[in-house]
């Protein structure tokens, strides 16, 4: 079951209307479903979107920030559960360790970052927890296209690529994240295993 949903998503809205209308969405979708927000505490861009939004249907929201960023008055004021922590790398942690699940909403390095890198751990079986993409407004189609170029040049087994799970509707995404299964880790690693 999941009861909470770690969100990653850009500090900016984007170029297109669709991302800040799916970030507003998605946060209404968690407070819906009784699904507590955890993300990076800030209150610009979609990440303010998407607190705003669940803060506003009545949902529980966690915020994770660091220092230095809290200081410069980009922390979200409304949201009570704001956990200030030492580093960006003490902060993805915090973030993994309060989530059953993972979301990556439309954004810039950061987020693709952070993407990648819980989509590695489960992949190497340091988590078994879902991870997806909310695809707003087609924003993750070439990102998507590539991933399949890796599977198929044999850089990412089929059952590895598949762990991504994408849709464009925040409700039908939380759905196929509660059906998720994890395959198992890479091939190389099982055999190793003790």
């Amino acid at each position: 079951m999941i009861s909470s949903v770690c969100i990653y998503c850009g500090s900016s809205t984007g170029a297109n209307g669709d991302y800040l209308a799916a970030a507003r969405a998605m946060g209404e979708a968690l407070a819906r479903r009784g699904v507590r927000l955890v993300y990076g505490g800030g209150q610009v861009g979609l990440m303010g979107a998407v607190a705003d939004a669940c803060l506003d249907a009545g949902g529980m929201v966690t915020g994770v920030i660091p220092g230095f960023l809290f200081h410069k008055e980009i922390a979200h004021g409304q949201v009570s559960d704001m956990r200030v922590v030492a580093s960006m790398h003490e902060r993805k942690q915090v973030m993994a360790d309060e989530a059953d699940a993972f979301i990556a909403m439309p954004g810039g390095l950061g987020t693709l970052e952070e993407l990648f890198e819980v989509w590695t751990w489960s992949q190497l079986g340091r988590h078994a927890k879902p991870v997806g993409v909310l695809n707003a407004g087609g924003y993750y189609d070439r990102l998507l296209a590539f991933l399949d170029h890796m599977q198929s040049e044999q850089f990412v087994e089929g059952r590895h690529r598949a762990m991504l799970i994408e849709h464009a509707d925040p409700d039908a995404l939380m759905d196929r994240l509660a059906a998720y299964e994890h395959p198992g880790v890479i091939a190389n690693l099982s055999r190793h295993q003790v």
